[in-house]
């Protein structure tokens, strides 16, 4: 019996369904099906009761699964160890991130990543929807806000702060808004999020919640473009302290109305289990909360932002 064929024998069990965990596995669906049949003929024990519209755990699959993972778990950490003792991490590491965050700020760090640990390949999904780590085969997603699901594991990577900001250009040529009612004379950047408009900004001073239901002739769901609309001096935009480094620290926007602040947010490292969190997991994870610290502190040290 083959460790791979368990392996396909446990995301058949999580998932219900082996086309599924094919697709999760990155396999045909007919390989899949062929570790199945050889876990049960080792076995001598169907682990599934198979009908035409669905997977489930047969008995003997009930009592077979659980000690399998335990077993699987024992080996993992055991590898895991062995590796963190040489130093050593390889393989392959898929992982989602946001347009925006991803391609202008976390790549060149996972750039750097790769060349510290040559023996490791990378395959990145660059989207602003929350991507089914199931589904669409992903070891680990860094996205914002906290998990919502519970079957998944994350780690907190840090406290985000937005920001309001405009280009120079901008302002020089529509005036600075001081208050956030000032804001219904400016051209507010939106992002969407399928058919949601993110068109009323909320805002916080003295622990008084304030909305402003914007204005503006410019949308997208692609967070990336908000931002280069709002660089190129198109209007005014809500972005995070991460998504807006360079350009604050280059000049090309500044932050504005500092004392009224958006709601915040958390940027999250997510994992689909708890056997996912291999050492290369925990060096990025360690390496995200180094880097985005350093974002951070930069930008305070410059006076750029406010902590």
């Amino acid at each position: 019996m083959l460790l791979e064929d368990l392996h396909v024998v446990l995301k058949v069990a999580e998932m219900r369904s082996i086309t599924k965990a094919a697709t999760a596995l990155d396999m045909r669906t007919a390989t899949a099906s062929a570790a199945v049949k050889r876990v049960e003929a080792s076995l001598g024990s169907e682990l599934f009761i198979r009908t035409t519209r669905q997977l489930r755990l047969s008995s003997a699959g009930e009592r077979y699964i659980p000690e399998c993972e335990k077993a699987l778990e024992l080996l993992s950490q055991a590898k895991q160890l062995m590796r963190e003792e040489q130093g050593e991490i390889d393989g392959e590491v898929r992982i989602s991130l946001s347009s925006d965050l991803g391609r202008n700020v976390v790549v060149p760090w996972l750039d750097e990543f790769l060349d510290a640990h040559p023996k490791l390949s990378l395959r990145t999904h660059l989207s602003d929807s929350n991507v089914d780590l199931y589904r669409d085969g992903v070891d680990i997603a860094l996205r914002y806000g906290s998990p919502t699901d519970s079957n998944l594991y994350g780690f907190k990577i840090c406290d985000i702060r937005k920001v309001l900001c405009a280009s120079p250009e901008y302002l020089a040529k529509h005036g600075e808004p001081k208050h956030p009612d000032d804001l219904k004379h400016h051209n507010g950047l939106f992002y969407q999020l399928r058919d949601v408009l993110k068109d009323e900004w909320e805002f916080v001073k003295d622990g008084q919640e304030i909305k402003v239901k914007m204005s503006g002739n410019r949308a997208s769901n692609d967070a990336d473009l908000v931002r280069r609309w709002c660089v190129a001096g198109k209007g005014i935009a809500i972005k995070s302290y991460l998504d807006m480094s360079n350009d604050l620290l280059a000049g090309n926007v500044v932050e504005i109305m500092s004392d009224y602040q958006p709601t915040s947010s958390e940027l999250w490292l997510v994992c689909p289990s708890r056997r996912s969190i291999t050492p290369t997991v925990r060096l990025l994870r360690d390496m995200f909360r180094e880097k985005t610290q350093h974002v951070c502190d930069l930008l305070n040290q410059r006076g750029i932002i406010r902590s």
